[in-house]
């Protein structure tokens, strides 16, 4: 009898010890949790904590990745969307109120007003003059040269200043010089690329006052480095990126077209031009200066992830895989080429893993938080 109530006392011993080992797990699971860290190497985040943090994941799976050639390029405005707005009398400028370089300005369009009223010597009066002048001489010419007394190489030459005479006259009239100026109008609809005079500056006639652009179509001038000239029969399309902007615009999606490649490369110069033409249907500005990432042939079996998946410690790459839905694993992986979007990986991550695409720093951040050591589940 007092042996069966020892082994009684002893079970009941064993099961308390057991439970409140129980307890002490579960509470020590909860704190790592808080604490971001759980085994050696492993970064504890709750699915509420991910989801705040904007924390997404991608399965990664082998597939489809097109061949790259990164260079430089630069943004080219397409042959005859361009227009020089140009002074057509001289005189002083008075700019359309609210106009600015990237406005919007329709064909036919007043850009400028010039006046000459301030100035010491009226054009508008003085072309006035010179026309009422040319013309009286122009109407004897005409009476004479039926007479013969003045010659038909006499009368041409009166005839020429007199529609010269004219021209400039009208000029005048026509813009309304009697309203206070003469206006000048934009010769086709787009937008103001640069403004090159400036209100009461004095203008000349034909000097260049602004460029107006269309914009409905524009060039990419890719530089690629000789290096590469054994691919480029492999090349079909282009993305780039701007200075200004993480976004990568891809020329497949904005009806772009290879214009011309260069054979050989440019007189003391280690680069081959190559041309595409596209649709701006980008915020991007002709003259700009951009990252171009060339397409070449298309590779089978290819494991990528997003850019935004790669941190950088030192020159190292680290990706963080997703053990389970609340656990983290830093990984370091070899990278290969990228496209702008998507970066290739050589090693460190096979197929059906899943690694964070969105919210690696917040990843990072949390794994950095060494100053509880990583539990390590001995007991």
């Amino acid at each position: 009898m007092k042996s069966k109530t020892i082994i009684i006392c002893a079970m009941a011993a064993l099961a308390l010890a057991a439970c409140h080992a129980g307890h002490d797990h579960e509470a020590e699971a909860e704190a790592h949790e808080d604490d971001g860290h759980g085994h050696a190497g492993e970064i504890v985040i709750s699915k509420e904590k991910a989801a705040a943090a904007g924390i997404k994941v991608e399965t990664v799976r082998p597939g489809e990745f097109t061949g790259v050639i990164p260079c430089g390029g630069k943004i080219l405005a397409t042959a005859g969307s361009e227009a020089t707005v140009v002074a057509t009398v001289p005189g002083i400028v008075r700019l359309t109120r609210g106009l600015t370089e990237g406005s919007a300005v329709g064909k036919g369009a007043t850009v400028f007003t010039i006046s000459s009223d301030k100035l010491q010597d009226d054009p508008a009066r003085q072309a006035a003059i010179a026309y009422r002048k040319a013309k009286n001489e122009y109407d004897r010419a005409a009476r004479l040269v039926k007479d013969r007394i003045v010659t038909e190489k006499e009368f041409n030459s009166i005839r020429s200043a007199y529609e010269s005479a004219k021209t400039a006259y009208e000029a005048f009239a026509g813009g309304g010089a009697a309203k206070g100026g003469v206006a000048v109008k934009s010769p086709m609809g787009g937008y103001v690329k640069a403004c090159l005079v400036k209100e009461g500056d004095y203008v000349a006639v034909g000097q260049p006052m602004m460029t107006v652009t269309q914009t409905r179509s524009l060039y990419l001038k890719a530089n690629v480095p000789e290096r590469y000239y054994g691919q480029m029969g492999a090349i079909s399309s282009a993305k780039f990126k701007t200075a200004h902007g993480p976004e990568v615009y891809d020329l497949g999606r904005m009806s772009g077209r290879l214009v011309a490649a260069g054979k050989q490369t440019a007189d003391g110069s280690p680069y081959i031009p190559v041309t595409f033409e596209f649709a701006n249907r980008a915020d991007v500005a002709p003259g700009s200066f951009v990252e171009t990432y060339l397409l070449t042939a298309k590779r089978q079996g290819v494991i990528t992830v997003p850019v935004a998946s790669l941190t950088d410690e030192q020159g190292v790459k680290y990706v963080y895989v997703q053990a389970d839905p609340t656990c983290y694993e830093k990984r370091e992986v070899a990278t290969g080429q990228t496209d702008g979007e998507r970066v290739e990986i050589k090693s460190g991550l096979k197929g059906g893993e899943k690694v964070v695409v969105s919210g690696a720093m917040q990843v990072r951040l949390a794994g950095a938080s060494t100053a509880i050591p990583a539990h390590t589940h001995n007991h």
